[in-house]
C-alpha cells in the first residue's frame, strides 16, 4: 500500500514537474524571443544549461559521467544535427507564431512518426493509427486554414520543418542507443555536450555572436539569461505512462492556449481553438490504441510464461503487434 502511495505522489510530481517545465520554457523563450532576437544563442545557453545540471548531477552521485570517446562522438553525428535542427526550427517556428498556436504549427509530429517508422523501421500500423493521424492532420488544417490571412506562413514552415526533425530524432535515438550500449543517460549527455558545441558554429554564422556581445556589454543581460534554464530541465523526471504523459500533454496544450491569449493578448479565434481540439483528440486515441496493442503484447507474454499459451500463439500475437506499429 505504501509503495502504491509513493508511486502515485512520484507520478503526480512528474506530470507536475513536466507541465510547469514545458509551460515555462515556452512562455519565457516567447518572452525572450520578443525582446532580442537570438533564437540561436537562446538554445547554446539552454543545452549548455544542460551539460552543466548533468555535471552537478554526477557530483552528487546520482550517475557517473561517460569518458568522452571519438568513435562514440563520430557515432552519434547524425543524432546531434537533427537535434540542432529541431531545437533550431522549433525555437525560430515560436518566433514568427503566436505562443497559443505553437502547438498547431507543430502539430504533425505524429503522422510523420508514424510515416518514418515505416519507412525506416519497417514497421507497419494498424487502421485506428492512420486514423488518429488523419484526425490530426485535420487539426492542423482546420488551424492553419482558418488564420491565413493573419498567420505567418513562414512560421508554419518551420513548425512542419520542426515536425518533421521531431519525428526524425525519435526514429535516430533508437539507434543512437546501440552506440551507447544503451545508456540512456551517456545518451543525453553526448547529446547535449556535442549539441553545445555544434550551436557555436551556428551562432557565428547567424551573426548572433555581435548582438550577444552587445547585450552583455551595452545593455542588461538578464533578458538572455532568464530564459536559459527551463528547456534543459526537461531532460530529467519523465516516470509516466504512455497515458498518463499524453493526458498532461493535452492539459498542458489548453493551458499553453489560454496563458498564451492572457499573457501576450493573442486572439484566441473559432478555428485555432477547434484545431487544437482536434489535434488532441488524435493524438488522445492514438495513445490509447498503443496502450490496448501494448498491454495485449504484455498479457501474451505473461500466459507464455506461464504455459497458458504455447510458443507458436505468443509468436503469432507478437506478430501481430509489430504489423500494427509497435514501437
Amino acid at each position: 500500500m505504501a509503495e502504491k502511495q509513493t508511486n502515485r505522489k512520484m507520478v503526480i510530481f512528474s506530470v507536475s514537474f513536466y507541465i510547469t517545465t514545458a509551460l515555462v520554457m515556452v512562455f519565457v523563450n516567447k518572452w525572450v524571443l520578443n525582446s532580442v532576437d537570438l533564437p540561436f544563442s537562446l538554445l547554446w545557453f539552454q543545452v549548455a544549461f544542460a551539460v552543466i545540471l548533468l555535471h552537478i548531477s554526477a557530483a552528487f552521485g546520482l550517475f557517473q559521467l561517460p569518458i568522452v570517446q571519438q568513435d562514440i562522438c563520430v557515432g552519434l553525428l547524425p543524432l546531434v544535427i537533427i537535434n540542432v535542427l529541431g531545437l533550431s526550427f522549433n525555437t525560430v517556428c515560436l518566433q514568427y507564431v503566436d505562443a497559443s498556436f505553437y502547438q498547431v504549427a507543430r502539430a504533425l509530429v505524429l503522422p510523420f512518426t508514424v510515416l518514418f517508422s515505416y519507412i525506416f523501421l519497417y514497421q507497419k500500423t494498424s487502421m485506428m493509427i492512420l486514423l488518429a493521424c488523419f484526425i490530426v492532420c485535420m487539426g492542423f488544417f482546420v488551424g492553419v486554414s482558418s488564420e491565413r490571412l493573419t498567420l505567418s506562413m513562414l512560421g508554419v514552415f518551420f513548425g512542419v520543418c520542426s515536425s518533421v526533425s521531431t519525428a526524425l530524432h525519435a526514429i535516430i535515438i533508437k539507434k543512437s542507443l546501440d552506440v551507447v550500449k544503451g545508456n540512456t543517460m551517456e545518451l543525453v549527455y553526448y547529446n547535449n555536450l556535442l549539441s553545445t558545441i555544434a550551436f557555436a558554429p551556428v551562432i557565428l554564422l547567424a551573426g548572433e555572436h555581435k548582438d550577444v556581445f552587445n547585450l552583455f556589454f551595452d545593455s542588461d543581460p538578464t533578458v538572455l539569461s532568464d530564459g536559459k534554464n527551463d528547456s534543459s530541465a526537461r531532460t530529467f523526471l519523465i516516470v509516466t505512462s504512455p497515458v498518463t504523459h499524453m493526458i498532461s500533454s493535452a492539459f498542458r496544450g489548453v493551458v499553453q492556449t489560454i496563458l498564451g491569449a492572457i499573457l501576450f493578448e493573442e486572439i484566441l479565434t473559432s478555428g485555432r481553438v477547434g484545431g487544437i481540439f482536434i489535434i488532441l483528440s488524435g493524438s488522445c486515441l492514438y495513445t490509447w490504441v498503443k496502450d490496448q496493442e501494448n498491454k495485449r503484447q504484455i498479457e501474451s507474454y505473461e500466459k507464455l510464461e506461464k504455459g497458458e499459451l504455447n510458443r507458436d500463439e505468443g509468436f503469432n500475437i507478437e506478430s501481430e503487434n509489430n504489423e500494427k506499429g509497435d514501437e
